[in-house]
Order: C-alpha cells, then structure tokens, then sequence
C-alpha cells in the first residue's frame, strides 16, 4: 500500500509539473501576469498618493470630450416572419 502511494505520488507531481510547464510557455500567461505587475504598479501609486484620481466629470476636456463622442447609429433591424 505503501509503494502504491510513493507511485501515486509521484505520477501526479510529474504531470502537474509537465502541466505547469505547459502553462506558463503559452502567452495566456505572460499577458495575465503582465496585466497584474501594471496593476500591482498602480494600485501601488495610488496609495502612495502619486498619481490622483482623475474623474471625467472633474477634468476640464470634460466637454470635449462629451461633445466629440456622438452616440453610435442604431443598426437597422430585420423582422423574419
């Protein structure tokens, strides 16, 4: 019972490895860890009280913006009866 565990155990660390390995070559990965660190980086900023919170309503493009951002045509639509 003994040697049959060590085995088990040993053929689920090898292909939990072999499945990490797979993951971490694929660009799933690098894109989600990156997405964290700039995360990480500004949540960080913002708590050091580096980089102030910018509300659309507070800025002065404020009505630029709204102004240049016509809402969008509706698509037509297609009853099929």
């Amino acid at each position: 019972m003994g040697h049959r565990d060590g085995i088990f155990a040993a053929v689920a660390l090898t292909l939990s490895a072999l499945a990490m390995a797979g993951v971490l070559h694929t660009d799933v990965y690098t894109q989600a860890a990156g997405a964290e660190a700039h995360g990480v980086a500004a949540l960080e900023r913002q708590v050091a009280g580096d980089a102030p919170l910018l509300c659309l309503d507070q800025t002065s493009d404020a009505a630029m913006l709204k102004a240049s951002s016509a809402p969008a045509p509706a698509a037509p639509t297609k009853s099929v009866l």
